[in-house]
C-alpha cells in the first residue's frame, strides 16, 4: 500500500475469528489462479466501462497479465480479509494482516478517525495453500500505519501517535496486554504523510520511514533511537542488510551509510550516502494495461501516452527485494515495487558496477511483472513468504488517493466514475511459476534456540531474517559458540552476516569474529565488520582493532570505503582527525565519502578545513561542505577569514565559489540531516528531526565585507552566491528590510499560522521556507507570496498550482477561513517576505469568487506578464 500520490481506502467492518473462506484442494495447485501465457507485454485495453464494477476475485484474475510461466494464486479474499494494507508471516507461517477500514469512506471519501480498524491473523488449517481461518488479534485501532510481528504472541503496532507493544499472554491469539513504547509515532491527519515501516533490518534496527526515530530491541525492551526522516511508504533490505526506501514517483533509494552516523553531527549541511536514488527518472517507464486518467495529475498531457496510459509512476511504494530461491534465478535478489494508482507491480533490476556502485533500471524493457485492466486492482504492498515466493496485497478499491490532497480533477473523476462505491473488499495473491515447488512450512515459534541457529544458513532470506529476530528477542546466549562458528567459517557470506549481527543483538560480539570479518573476501562482510568494530575503537585495548580498520583505507570497494569514512568518526577524539583527512584527500571525488567523514568530525571542522585549504590541491566539493559545517557556528573571526578566502583571487575560481556556497549553507543554518539533500535533487518525504537554526541569528560583522558586497553587485554564479552571503550577515549601517506592520489581532493570527505551517506545510516547503527541489517551491522571496493581491495565495492553497517543479496540491482546501488566513499571514510575513497580512474575511471572499475552479492554477494565470 502507499500513502503517497496514490493512497488507499477503507470503511467500518466487523468480522469474527471464524473460518469464512476456504478451498478444498490440497496441494496449492488447485487454487484459483490467473491465466498463463497471455500475450505479453499487455496491450492497453482502451474500452473501459464508465462505471468500473467491483469484480469477484475470479473475475479480477482474468484481468491480470504476467510474463510467460508466471501466475498468481488467490489465497485470501473478502470476507475473510478486507481493506488489507500490510501483511507479514510469523515464525509458524501464519499471515498477519493490517486492515484499514477507516480510509476514504462514502462519496466525500472521508477518513474515519475512529476505532474501526483491525490487525488480524490468517491461518491455513487444512494445508491446501489457502487461508481459511481469521482471528482478530487487535481491533478498535485508529488509522494504524505499520506493524511488526514479535516473539511470544506480541507485535509492535504503529497507531499514530502511539507505538504499542501488544501481546497475547494466554494463547488465544488475541491481545490482552498493551505497553506504550512511544507516544510520538507520527500524527493522525493526512494519511499520506505519516510514519510507516517498522522494518527489522539485519543490524537489528527497526526502521521507520518518514519519521525522526527508529526503534531497537535492547536488553529485553525497546529503545527509541534518533534517526532522520527519509522515504514515504515502505522499507526493505537486500541480502547484505542495506536498507532501501522510496517516495511518490521515485521507486528505489538506498542507504549506503545508516542515518545514525549523520545524526551525530549537527553541523552537517549535506548527507550524501543516505537515501541515494538508484533509478534515473529519464530512463524508467511503466506500462499499464489500461488508460490511467484517474490519478492526481491525470489532466496533464505529459503524464499519459496517446492511449491514455501513464508512462511514469503515479504512486510507487512498498519496495521488496525478492530473497527466495523458488522463483527463477533472474529475479532472485531483484527489487519489486507496486504502483497502485496504475494497477501494477513493477520489477527492477539492480546491479553493481564491480566496485560497489549500485544502480537500478527496469527489468523489462517494455511490460510489467503484473498488471491489470481492472481499475480497482490496488496492489498496495508485497510480503516475502516462508514458502520461497512472495505475496501481493490488493486492497481492491476504486479510490487510491487520500481525500484531503486529491486535486479537483481527480475528485471529479472519482465521482464521475463512481469509484468511491463498493468498499470493504480485499484480496491476497501468491506469486507462482510453472513447475515451482515450495519450502516446508516453518515451526520456528516452537523451536529451540539451537534449531533457530540452523536456519541462519537457509537459502530463503525470510527464514534467516525470522530466525535472527527470534534469537535476538529470546536472548539465550547458549548459542553464542554456534554463532561464532558460523560467523567465522560459514561458506555463504549471507550466513556470516546474520551470525555476526545476531551476536551483536545478543550483546555477545567479541573481537575475533569481527577481525575475521574485516579481512573476508566479501565486501558486504567487510562492511559489517567495520560497523561492528566500533565497539572497540575507543577502548584502551582496541589497538589491534584500530589497526585492522585502518588497513581498509585502500579497500577496492566504494561501499567499504564509504563505511570506513563513517566508522573513523568513532575513533578516540585525539586519533580521529588525521585518518579522516586522509580518507577525504584520497576519495574526495566521492561526495558520500566526504559527508560520511565530516559526520565524524564533531567540532573539528574548522581545524580540518584549515589543513585542507593549505594543501596544494584542493577539492572544491570537500572545501564547500567543510565551509558549510564550519560556518554554522557563526563565529565572527572565522566568518571574516572565510569571506577573505572567498575573494582571494589567487585561489581557483571553483574553490572560491565553493567557499561562498558553503558559507551560504552554513550561515543560513542549513541542516543536511533535516533538509533532505538526496542524489539528483530527489524528494525525501516530510521533514522532521533536528530543527534549523533561525536565519534571523545573523553574524554581526564589525564592518561591511566590501569585497563580497562588491562581488554581489555583479552577475553569474559567483555573484549569486555572494548575494546570498550578504543577506545572511549584518554590519553597522546595513539597511534593514522591514516587514509590514501587524495589529495585535494580526499577530495572534500570525502565531496561529506558524503552528499550522509547521504541521501542514514544512514537509515540502521547509521550516524556513526554502523548499525542496522538485517537490516544494521556495516561499522565502517568492513573487507569488509577496504579491499585494492576497487572492493569489488563497487561490493556490484552495485549488493548487502547476509549475516547473510539478503540482502544488490544494493543501488549504480543508482548512477553515481562519486557519488559512493564519498560515498565509505567517508565510507572507516570514523569511524576509514583506506582504500584508491576510484576514479570514478576505479568504472567504476569494474562495467564493473562485469556487468553480476545478484544476490547479498556473504561473501565467496568477501573475500575467502585463502585470
Amino acid at each position: 500500500m502507499r500513502f503517497g500520490k496514490g493512497a488507499l481506502a477503507g470503511s467500518v467492518l466487523a468480522i469474527g475469528a471464524v473460518a469464512l473462506f476456504a478451498y478444498s484442494q490440497s496441494s496449492g495447485s488447485g487454487l484459483p489462479r490467473s491465466a498463463s501465457n497471455k500475450p505479453w507485454p499487455a496491450a492497453v485495453k482502451t474500452d473501459q466501462p464508465q462505471y468500473p464494477p467491483a469484480l469477484s476475485p475470479e473475475e479480477e484474475m482474468k484481468t491480470f497479465t504476467m510474463p510467460a510461466g508466471y501466475h498468481v494464486e488467490l489465497v485470501a479474499a473478502e470476507p475473510l480479509v478486507s481493506d488489507p494494507i500490510l501483511a507479514e508471516f510469523d515464525g509458524n507461517g501464519r499471515l498477519w494482516v493490517l486492515e484499514m477500514h477507516g480510509f476514504a469512506n462514502g462519496e466525500n471519501m472521508d477518513n474515519i478517525f475512529a476505532p474501526v480498524n483491525d490487525l488480524v491473523i490468517l491461518e491455513d488449517t487444512d494445508g491446501d495453500g489457502a487461508f481459511d481461518k481469521r482471528t482478530v488479534f487487535m481491533d478498535k485501532l485508529i488509522m494504524p500505519r505499520a506493524f511488526k510481528i514479535l516473539d511470544k504472541g506480541c507485535a509492535l503496532i504503529g497507531e499514530p501517535p502511539n507505538l504499542w507493544k501488544a501481546c497475547d499472554t494466554d494463547g488465544d491469539m488475541k491481545v490482552d496486554k498493551k505497553e506504550l513504547i512511544s507516544d510520538t509515532f507520527s500524527k493522525q491527519g493526512v494519511v499520506e504523510h505519516g510514519a510507516s515501516g517498522l522494518y527489522w533490518s539485519m543490524d537489528n534496527t527497526i526502521n521507520v520511514a518518514e519519521h525522526t526515530w527508529n526503534a531497537r530491541w535492547k536488553s529485553g525492551k525497546f529503545e527509541i533511537i534518533p534517526s532522520l526522516t527519509r522515504g514515504q511508504w515502505g522499507v526493505t533490505q537486500d541480502d547484505a542488510g542495506r536498507v532501501y526506501r522510496n517516495i511518490n514517483t521515485d521507486p528505489l533509494f538506498v542507504d549506503y551509510i545508516p542515518s545514525r552516523y549523520f545524526v551525530r553531527n549537527p553541523n552537517l549541511v549535506r548527507t550524501r550516502g543516505l537515501y541515494e536514488s538508484l533509478v534515473k527518472q529519464e530512463t524508467t517507464q511503466i506500462w499499464p494495461a489500461r488508460p490511467t486518467k484517474g490519478v492526481n495529475r491525470g489532466y496533464r498531457e505529459e503524464v499519459t501516452r496517446p492511449d491514455g496510459s501513464a508512462s511514469y509512476y503515479q504512486g510507487v511504494s512498498s519496495p521488496m527485494f525478492y530473497r527466495g530461491t523458488r522463483l527463477p534465478k533472474d529475479v532472485q535478489g531483484q527489487p519489486f515495487v507496486v504502483d497502485s494508482p496504475t494497477n501494477l507491480v513493477h520489477l527492477l533490476s539492480i546491479s553493481d558496477d564491480g566496485s560497489g556502485r549500485l544502480s537500478a533500471k527496469d527489468f523489462y524493457k517494455k511490460g510489467e511483472f503484473l498488471n491489470s485492466t481492472d481499475e480497482r486492482f490496488r496492489p498496495v504492498s508485497l510480503a516475502h513468504g516462508w514458502d520461497g515466493t512472495f505475496y501481493v496485497i490488493d486492497m481492491y478499491r476504486g479510490v487510491s488517493q487520500d481525500g484531503p490532497i486529491q486535486t479537483d480533477y481527480l475528485r471529479n473523476y472519482i465521482k464521475e466514475h463512481r469509484l468511491w462505491e463498493t468498499i470493504n473488499l480485499g484480496r491476497i495473491y501468491r506469486v507462482v511459476r510453472d513447475g515451482m515447488s515450495y519450502d516446508s512450512k516453518p515451526r520456528m515459534l516452537d523451536e529451540t534456540p539451537a534449531q533457530l541457529v540452523e536456519h541462519l544458513s537457509h537459502p530463503n532470506g525470510w527464514w534467516r531474517d525470522t530466525a535472527q529476530q527470534l534469537l535476538v528477542q529470546r536472548g539465550d546466549k547458549t548459542v553464542v559458540p554456534a554463532l561464532e562458528k558460523l560467523a567465522t567459517s560459514a561458506p555463504d557470506p549471507r550466513t556470516r552476516l546474520h551470525a555476526l549481527w545476531t551476536l551483536d543483538g545478543l550483546d555477545s560480539s567479541t573481537p575475533g569474529p569481527v577481525l575475521a570479518a574485516l579481512t573476508h573476501e566479501s565486501p558486504d562482510v567487510r562492511l559489517s565488520g567495520l560497523r561492528l568494530s566500533e565497539h572497540w575503537l575507543g577502548a584502551p585495548e582496541g589497538g589491534a582493532m584500530r589497526a585492522a580498520v585502518l588497513k581498509l583505507m585502500d579497500d577496492p570497494n566504494w561501499q567499504v570505503r564509504r563505511q570506513l569514512a563513517a566508522t573513523l568518526g568513532e575513533l578516540p577524539e585525539a586519533q580521529r582527525v588525521q585518518p579522516i583527512m586522509t580518507v577525504m584527500q584520497k576519495y574526495g571525488d566521492d561526495p558520500m565519502v566526504v559527508d560520511a567523514a565530516i559526520s565524524g568530525l564533531r567540532g573539528h571542522e574548522a581545524e580540518v578545513l584549515a589543513q585542507m585549504m593549505a594543501q596544494p590541491q584542493q577539492n572544491p566539493d570537500t572545501i564547500g561542505v567543510l565551509v558549510g559545517a564550519t560556518s554554522k557556528d557563526r563565529d565572527v573571526a572565522e566568518t571574516q577569514l572565510l569571506l577573505a578566502q572567498a575573494t582571494d583571487e589567487r585561489r581557483p575560481a571553483a574553490v572560491r565559489l565553493a567557499i561562498l556556497n558553503g558559507l551560504g549553507l552554513g550561515l543560513e543554518g542549513a541542516d543536511g540531516r533535516v533538509r533532505e539533500f538526496v542524489a539528483d535533487g530527489r524528494a525525501g518525504g516530510a521533514l522532521g528531526g533536528p530543527r534549523r537554526r533561525e536565519v534571523s541569528t545573523k553574524v554581526q560583522l564589525p564592518a561591511e565585507p566590501t569585497a563580497v558586497a562588491n562581488l554581489a553587485k555583479g552577475t553569474g554564479d559567483m555573484a549569486e552566491a555572494a548575494k546570498k552571503v550578504v543577506e545572511l550577515v549584518n554590519w553597522p549601517g546595513k539597511p534593514v528590510v522591514s516587514v509590514a506592520a501587524r495589529t495585535p489581532a494580526q499577530n495572534a493570527l500570525f502565531e496561529q499560522g506558524r503552528a499550522t505551517y509547521a504541521a501542514e506545510c514544512a514537509g515540502c516547503h521547509q521550516a524556513e521556507g526554502r523548499g525542496i527541489p522538485r517537490i516544494g517551491a521556495a516561499l522565502a522571496g517568492s513573487k507569488l507570496v509577496n504579491v499585494p493581491n492576497s487572492s493569489v495565495v488563497v487561490r493556490i492553497l484552495t485549488a493548487g498550482k502547476e509549475g516547473s517543479i510539478g503540482l502544488m496540491p490544494p493543501a488549504g482546501a480543508t482548512m477553515s477561513d481562519e486557519q488559512l488566513a493564519g498560515v498565509l499571514t505567517f508565510v507572507r510575513g516570514s523569511w524576509g517576505n514583506t506582504a500584508p497580512p491576510v484576514s479570514p474575511e478576505e479568504v472567504a471572499e476569494w474562495k467564493k469568487m473562485y469556487v468553480a475552479r476545478k484544476t490547479p492554477w498556473t504561473d501565467e494565470e496568477l501573475l500575467p506578464k502585463d502585470k
